[in-house]
């Protein structure tokens, strides 16, 4: 589980950087959203860093990003590249945190 938190703490950084990487940081809208998602995943990935199970809220949130990182690239019309890293990363971001709620306790020190 910590593996995997982490993990989501880093496609949090990446989308502060992401605008920088693939040229959109033009785009207003584009610009702050990712870096109020990421800064949003990082948060959500570091105080869920312990906690599992499906009433972790810093889970669901990181639900949320993931689905949001998603979508994201298609509401602002951005490169193609910034489409895959972004949707990939998004599904990712969802797995991890699903993963995260479905585990158990017990398990936490393997994970």
């Amino acid at each position: 589980m910590k593996t995997r938190s982490t993990l989501n703490a880093l496609i949090g950084v990446w989308f502060i950087i992401a605008p920088w990487a693939f040229g959109f940081s033009d785009q207003t809208g584009a610009l702050w959203l990712s870096l109020i998602f990421g800064i949003i995943q990082i948060i959500a990935a570091w105080c869920g860093y312990n906690k599992s199970g499906w009433n972790s809220w810093q889970s669901w949130v990181s639900v949320v990003t993931g689905v949001w990182f998603v979508i994201f690239p298609f509401i602002y019309s951005i490169s193609d590249g910034a489409v895959w890293s972004s949707v990939i990363l998004g599904l990712v971001t969802i797995l991890f945190s699903l993963w995260n709620m479905g585990s158990n306790s017990s398990s936490n020190a393997v994970n």
